[in-house]
């Protein structure tokens, strides 16, 4: 592959009684990148579901992994390797829980923060300078534990605009690989 190829991996865990938790939004938004790719995912020898198509007209592999989340990291290394995409051209879209509820922020590099997908992708990779969006879920509530919130599905409250967030989340991976980092942040990190 070429050197204009990004790779866009969403974070989640596998299967049906993941699928709406707070910690799959990554793997929401691969879905709405998907549809708007016009393609489906397929299985890939690197452990993971990957669409190869355009991007708002841009060259870019669409990824989740089907590892759990804490062992992401392999399946995304694989990924680099076989389109050998360097880490600069990754982009990781996970949740955030230092961010509220459906706001979205964009940035290179930095600590993982204690989340598990991007602990397992750092060490994996063995840098940490790749892209992320960051979907905010917010803070648990009270003294709940964040692991045990992050597996727990949207509220009935943050549903009813749950689609139109991960739709807002898509919209800023698009404006990254078309306009780049510092102007993608300029539109998406207001209010």
């Amino acid at each position: 592959m070429s050197a204009d190829l990004w790779l866009v991996v969403g974070l989640g865990n596998p299967g049906p009684s993941y699928a709406k938790n707070r910690h799959n939004a990554g793997f929401m938004v691969l879905d709405v990148l998907a549809a708007r790719a016009g393609g489906r995912f397929k299985s890939h020898r690197a452990r993971a579901d990957v669409l190869e198509g355009r991007l708002a007209g841009v060259r870019a592999v669409l990824a989740k992994p089907r590892s759990f989340m804490n062992e992401s990291g392999g399946p995304v290394k694989g990924l680099l390797d076989f389109y050998k995409v360097p880490v600069e051209r990754l982009v990781v879209v996970h949740d955030e829980l230092d961010i509220p509820f459906g706001a979205v922020r964009l940035k290179q590099g930095g600590g993982d923060n204690g989340h598990n997908g991007l602990r397992s992708i750092t060490r994996s990779l063995g840098a940490k300078d790749y892209l992320r969006v960051r979907f905010g879920v917010g803070r648990p509530p009270g003294r709940m534990d964040a692991a045990a919130f992050v597996l727990k599905d949207f509220s009935a409250a943050e549903r009813k605009s749950l689609d139109l967030e991960v739709d807002r989340a898509a919209d800023a991976v698009e404006a990254l690989l078309t306009d780049g980092l510092g102007a993608a942040q300029n539109v998406f990190h207001v209010g």
